[in-house]
């Protein structure tokens, strides 16, 4: 588990409305440091990926629905997230939403790849989950 402080740019990349980097703390470090759940599937999908930045593999599993869950995570030594792009959060209705997003990453030993991928989650006892997604 990599160390992040509270104060520091949050993984995720998401901006201020003044174009200013949000803090870990104010984003994704309120779910992934809490047991608070996240309020949107967006920002459930943003604290995701800053778990796999940070190799929070408790919190991947326990943000991921129970009928599509790995027994296990393991994080690939020497992988380098680059950057998060979300495209687009659709709310389909009061209990599934979807949210396409392009993330990059760099293994230690190979080029940089783009993992673009629809993620359908599902909102049950007040938090959402990631059940799934498809490729694009």
């Amino acid at each position: 588990m990599k160390a992040h402080s509270l104060s520091d740019p949050c993984p995720c990349g998401r901006h201020s409305a003044k174009g200013r980097p949000v803090v870990y703390g104010q984003c994704c470090g309120q779910w992934l440091e809490t047991q608070l759940p996240a309020p949107t599937a967006e920002s459930l999908m943003r604290s995701r990926y800053s778990a796999f930045c940070l190799e929070r593999a408790p919190y991947l599993l326990r943000t991921w629905h129970a009928t599509t869950r790995p027994a296990s995570i393991e994080f690939e030594p020497g992988v380098k997230w680059l950057g998060l792009e979300v495209r687009s959060h659709t709310v389909q209705d009061a209990t599934h939403a979807q949210v396409e997003f392009v993330a990059r990453q760099k293994s230690a030993t190979g080029p940089a790849v783009r993992l673009h991928e629809r993620s359908r989650f599902v909102l049950e006892e007040g938090r959402w989950y990631y059940l799934d997604g498809d490729a694009l």
